[in-house]
């Protein structure tokens, strides 16, 4: 049991603020999988917290359809849909533990309620972005700094259909943590060519957006 009473009692208040109902798509494949049976257990406690949640667990071989349409490329990966199974490209690669389970819950929070969160001018900015963002969070379960990085990142793909936001944890997949030359977290990775370190504000995030649209632009 990850979930001990206390905490679930905890949760219990925490998600009662939910008007909406939130679904988690877990894809896995416990053979192949470091993590996956762990975050599994993880979801499975949390959705039974409350009625407003709910789980789907996918294989990431078997359900192969499913994981193309949302874009999923590796596992262990959670997707976030509201009551509407709106995919908003909100995602996490790897297990949500530690300091990046307050990331889900903020995540499953503003689902549920519509609220992203950001400042009003910050949000405005955002909706007018009208090119493909793939920003890329890399993380650790230890990072205390971590989940305002992917809480930005998944507040951008939130208000933009545009934008889509991973969370990757970095230890769960060394290969992309050497290819992006992570050397601590969070780092945030926009378009494959911009990267931003640490857990800057929401307005600098937007900054390095738009500079990554930018820098786009002018390789075309």
């Amino acid at each position: 049991m990850f979930i001990d009473e206390q905490l679930k009692s905890e949760l219990s208040k925490i998600l009662s603020v939910l008007k909406k109902n939130v679904k988690l798509i877990f894809f896995h494949q416990e053979l192949e999988c470091q993590y996956c049976k762990e975050t599994k257990q993880i979801l499975s406690e949390l959705v039974e917290i409350s009625d407003k949640l709910s789980l789907e667990v996918k294989n990431f071989v078997i359900d192969k359809t499913e994981a193309e349409k949302y874009g999923i490329d590796k596992i262990p990966a959670t997707v976030i849909l509201d009551e509407n199974d709106t995919d908003y490209g909100i995602k996490f690669y790897g297990i949500p533990s530690g300091y990046e389970f307050s990331s889900l819950l903020e995540d499953i929070k503003m689902l549920g309620t519509g609220n992203s969160g950001l400042p009003k001018a910050v949000e405005d900015e955002v909706k007018k972005i009208d090119s493909e963002v793939h920003m890329q969070v890399f993380v650790t379960p230890t990072c205390p700094y971590c989940p305002t990085a992917v809480l930005a990142a998944h507040k951008f793909a939130f208000v933009n259909s545009k934008i889509k936001s991973d969370m990757v944890e970095a230890t769960e997949f060394p290969y992309l943590s050497q290819k992006y030359n992570v050397r601590g977290v969070p780092r945030t990775v926009i378009n494959e060519t911009t990267y931003l370190e640490g857990a800057a504000p929401e307005q600098m995030f937007l900054q390095k957006v738009k500079e990554a649209i930018t820098q786009e632009i002018k390789t075309v």
